[in-house]
């Protein structure tokens, strides 16, 4: 990825990977759409006689009725598809709480003792770090394992969003959402709070660390 990068992140969860494929389905609907009305128009514009068989034609009225609907048929399946598989959660091993404050994240996992803590942006600035995005306390999750995340806010609304996972929920004060987490392979994935929270809203960044089994329960052992 790089900062001139048009495109959506490389996708690490098979949700992304289906956002990414809608996207581009509806991305050919709306090509086609733009250029056929620009032919209709430049055929319209440059015919200095008007033509009876677009005017006041009714094969062509019918069918540019009837044509919107079907479009927006072939839009709306694949959408509400994909809708109905982000509200899936089948068989979740672990289950993470997550608390939006102003501003950082707090995580616990509820299915261990004792592990729960505070994720702050780093604030010194050296090569080993990435600039104004990566946290002290990262999150570890093994890959290749449904999670659950449990997500709320103790203060204003936040949005927990890490754009390579297909994830965007918002943590709304009182009221308990989640979501269903799943990791294609391992690595750093990052994200930050994309709801406009207040003076330092671009100061809670999300760090996400995915690592296989063996090494998850090493580090809930040494926690």
């Amino acid at each position: 990825m790089t900062w001139i990068n048009m495109n959506f992140q490389n996708s690490n969860s098979p949700l992304m990977e289906q956002l990414i494929f809608f996207h581009d389905h509806t991305m050919f609907i709306i090509i086609m759409i733009i250029f056929m009305i620009s032919y209709l128009m430049m055929f319209i514009i440059k015919n200095k006689f008007i033509n009876i068989k677009i005017s006041e034609n009714q094969f062509i009225e019918f069918i540019w009725t009837i044509m919107p609907p079907i479009i927006l048929i072939f839009i709306a399946m694949p959408s509400l598809h994909l809708l109905y598989l982000m509200d899936e959660i089948k068989s979740p091993i672990i289950t993470i709480k997550i608390f939006g404050h102003q501003w950082y994240w707090s995580y616990e996992y509820s299915d261990f003792s004792n592990i729960e803590f505070d994720s702050y942006m780093i604030n010194i600035y050296n090569k080993e770090n990435f600039r104004l995005i990566e946290v002290d306390n990262k999150t570890i999750l093994p890959f290749k394992f449904n999670i659950r995340l449990l997500i709320s806010s103790e203060d204003v609304i936040h949005s927990w969003t890490i754009p390579s996972l297909g994830i965007k929920i918002d943590a709304i004060p009182g009221r308990m959402n989640q979501i269903n987490l799943f990791m294609n392979r391992p690595g750093m994935f990052f994200g930050q709070c994309s709801e406009i929270c207040g003076i330092n809203h671009s100061s809670m960044p999300i760090q996400i660390d995915s690592i296989n089994l063996n090494n998850f329960i090493l580090w809930i052992k040494n926690f």
